[in-house]
């Protein structure tokens, strides 16, 4: 079950998110797949299909109701756009918050990223030098067959990258330092 905190007209809405089962289904463009999730918004359960139409938007269909929704980032918010009207919300794991003031992150000063478990460096995305965004991906490990994003903490540089791809990663071992 994933948990995020979702930012929208100022009200903060705890939403819980969690996969029943998918199900194929046909489309003109080829196969997708439908998803069904259980949602708890603020306590209150809600069924969900899922029916991504492309990368930046979905069709889902909510307690029976329909939506077609479509997404795009703005900075550090995403701009939602549902039957005409634009929405502008923020999303957060607050696990993931929890987890950077224990670790004593900051946006101020240098960051330096760690492997949270050991793996594999499959791909790296940013160049040493590189301006960096906020939620920017910096390189993918592979860790139990599935790749993980590594992403810039906060807005900066990219001053060092301390492994290649292809490079083997323990956790907590040092990746990058971003200034």
């Amino acid at each position: 079950m994933s948990n995020y905190e979702i930012s929208l007209d100022g009200k903060i809405y705890r939403v819980e998110i969690e996969s029943s089962s998918s199900t194929a289904t046909q489309s003109m463009s080829g196969s997708n797949a439908e998803l069904l999730y259980r949602v708890r918004l603020d306590g209150r359960e809600i069924g969900v299909s899922c029916l991504p139409l492309s990368r930046a938007a979905l069709s889902l269909i909510v307690n029976g109701e329909s939506f077609d929704v479509s997404c795009q980032r703005a900075d550090e918010r995403l701009q939602l756009s549902i039957r005409g009207a634009i929405y502008e919300c923020t999303v957060s794991d607050p696990r993931s918050l929890r987890s950077r003031k224990r670790a004593g992150l900051t946006d101020s000063g240098e960051q330096k990223l760690t492997a949270s478990m050991p793996g594999k460096v499959v791909r790296i995305i940013s160049a040493v030098g590189d301006q960096i965004k906020t939620g920017q991906g910096i390189l993918v490990i592979e860790a139990m067959k599935m790749q993980n994003e590594v992403r810039s903490p906060k807005e900066g540089r990219l001053k060092k990258l301390l492994v290649a791809q292809g490079a083997n990663v323990v956790a907590g071992e040092m990746l990058a330092i971003i200034e």
